[in-house]
């Protein structure tokens, strides 16, 4: 069963339908971040991303978005790029996503204890959302 949305990277734009699909799943498109310091303990800066529903589809009720996987806790996310949840927390939006971009923030952090510089491939992003027909 097809899940009927999807999260886009590269700037989209709010309300619009612009962005490029995130790989799901293991693929060639992730969210990337970096590379960071991790002996400075950097942080990046916000990474805008949208969610949509497929063309005749929307949401109903409450999305939830979370980082999840082995560093999780370097990860955290905004529903709009000023206020941030706790690294490792999730967010909800309330708002109805249908076919057009609902824009969300990530943003993620190396800290001091890393050994050697890596491609942090642990953390995936998950969506729980109940999509509906759009009428």
């Amino acid at each position: 069963m097809a899940n009927h949305y999807h999260i886009y990277k590269n700037n989209p734009t709010e309300g619009g339908t612009d962005g490029v699909l995130v790989s799901e799943g293991t693929g060639l498109t992730p969210v990337e971040i970096g590379p960071l310091n991790a002996t400075n303990n950097e942080e990046s800066s916000a990474i805008p991303l949208a969610i949509r529903c497929d063309t005749g589809y929307k949401t109903i009720g409450n999305i939830t978005i979370t980082p999840v996987g082995t560093t999780k806790e370097k990860w955290a996310l905004s529903t709009d790029g000023t206020t941030w949840q706790t690294y490792g927390s999730g967010i909800t939006i309330s708002t109805e996503v249908g076919s057009t971009n609902k824009l969300f923030y990530v943003k993620a952090k190396a800290t001091d204890d890393e050994v050697d510089p890596v491609n942090d491939t642990t953390v995936d992003i998950k969506v729980e959302a109940v999509i509906a027909a759009a009428s």
